[in-house]
């Protein structure tokens, strides 16, 4: 395997365009309803491996049926699902999605068995053999928060393998605990409001990246919407402009953009180059419903930073 991601696996339920939820029983037609794969290694990894990688995914989800749908579509994707952990009597994550007209995602969401995870869940000779691993949503699986997990990506790194990490939540003590992953990632990924309340008390975006930055990572890129994106490196801060498109649906932009800036570390791209992929990958998936629609290969998506 090329990749390896770890952490959130969800299952989504998306509806659009949904305008308001209908009163008592009343019925809403709408045009489009989907069910994927997302979260931030689920929906990174179906990502990554539409952008030309070899990818395994680590975590655990449940043994009901949403976790059947999970591994079915994960594999159907190319994903290597093998090392899913299901845990018996727990519930697979889950979120229904009514996506608004203009492309915004509120969510009904329930953790599941994300919650759990822990490096017994995880295979750590397999995470020694490959170029990259992506950390996703650190903030909710509470159980690597593991000193022993910080010595494993530790050796990896020291072996030559870049780690990155994305988040899931906006609660402020969640993303607290966050901030001990730092010393030992190479680039960490987060929206602006994560960028913000991890900091905790930065004046601007800038701030924040900068005060994250000094806790020990290469890099900062905070996702800013339809603002592009902030790269903060020890060399300095540069802003990447987003695309425009046609936006349908924003959810999963930011695990698209993940495995953008993945696969341009990978193909030999500089910290801004891998940030224009990571934009590029953002722009496709926001076209359709769902966190890997719009997106279908490499070179179709490079084709939009012609």
């Amino acid at each position: 395997m090329t990749v390896a991601t770890v952490g959130v696996h969800i299952v989504d339920i998306l509806a659009r365009p949904v305008e308001h939820i209908p009163e008592g029983q009343d019925t809403v037609l709408v045009d489009q309803i989907r069910l994927t794969a997302a979260g931030s290694a689920a929906g990174t990894a179906v990502d990554l491996v539409k952008l030309g990688n070899d990818v395994v995914t680590m975590g655990a989800i449940g043994d009901d049926e949403l976790g059947d749908f999970l591994l079915a579509v994960m594999a159907k994707r190319g994903v290597d699902v093998s090392r899913l952990v299901r845990r018996p009597g727990e519930q697979t994550a889950a979120s229904i999605l009514p996506i608004r007209p203009d492309g915004g995602r509120p969510s009904f969401h329930v953790p599941g068995a994300n919650l759990g995870v822990t490096l017994a869940d995880l295979d750590p000779e397999v995470l020694r053999g490959v170029r990259a691993v992506h950390l996703g949503g650190m903030d909710v699986t509470f159980g690597l928060g593991d000193p022993a997990f910080f010595e494993l990506l530790d050796s990896i790194r020291a072996a030559g393998a870049v780690v990155t990490m994305d988040l899931l939540s906006e609660m402020p003590d969640l993303l607290g605990m966050a901030r001990a992953f730092l010393p030992h990632v190479d680039y960490v990924l987060p929206n602006e409001s994560q960028a913000l309340l991890m900091a905790g008390g930065a004046q601007d975006v800038t701030d924040a990246a900068r005060a994250l930055l000094a806790e020990g990572p290469r890099g900062v890129l905070v996702t800013l919407g339809g603002e592009g994106s902030l790269v903060v490196t020890g060399d300095g801060v540069e802003r990447v402009p987003a695309l425009k498109t046609e936006v349908v649906d924003t959810t999963g932009c930011g695990d698209a953009y993940c495995a953008g800036f993945v696969t341009g570390l990978l193909h030999g791209q500089d910290v801004v180059g891998a940030a224009r992929w990571g934009t590029a990958a953002a722009a496709r998936v926001a076209t359709g419903l769902g966190s890997d629609a719009g997106l279908t290969d490499l070179d179709s998506t490079l084709a939009l930073l012609a």
